[in-house]
């Protein structure tokens, strides 16, 4: 899911002529300036998104690659019918990884990329040999967000067809 926005700019010191401004005129130009900062705070604003559609907590680790190297990130618990950033900021890479559990009803989602995770919080670097160092071997599933900046997951049971 892309949005396509507009940076906008505006220098409100930047006049032609060094007139005094009215104070009606100085508050248009910091209304325009105001505007501006707003639009750019907006349109930078880019972020990777799970919304957890069903009915149950869910526990989401992450995995991708970064630069010459591949990072595995957890655990995220987001509510039922909510919505949390998991990474902020212009996405780095093409292809991420999710394994979410279900803490209600059990099971969990997972794939056939498998990475390095923990039963606690962690950050780990590498996807081999996790076992030999400590960690879990666990399975994930890929997310292709096609080169965009921006991009949501939505995680549902496979029988909800998205409804929520």
């Amino acid at each position: 899911m892309s949005m396509l926005r507009q940076n906008v700019s505006f220098d409100p010191l930047t006049r032609p002529s060094r007139r005094k401004l009215s104070s009606l005129t100085l508050l248009a130009v910091l209304a325009l300036a105001t505007m501006g900062l707003m639009a750019t705070t907006t349109a930078s604003k880019a972020e990777l998104k799970l919304c957890n559609t069903t009915s149950s907590r869910v526990g989401v680790a992450i995995g991708y690659r970064e630069k010459e190297r591949w990072a595995t990130e957890g655990w995220w618990n987001v509510a039922s019918n909510t919505c949390e950033v998991l990474l902020k900021g212009k996405l780095i890479a093409r292809f991420y990884y999710i394994h979410a559990v279900d803490y209600d009803k059990g099971g969990e989602w997972s794939g056939k990329d498998t990475m390095c995770t923990t039963d606690k919080a962690f950050t780990v670097f590498g996807v081999k040999d996790c076992v030999k160092r400590g960690y879990k071997r666990t399975g994930f599933f890929e997310i292709d967000t096609k080169n965009e900046h921006d991009w949501t997951v939505r995680l549902k049971y496979p029988d909800e067809n998205g409804k929520k």
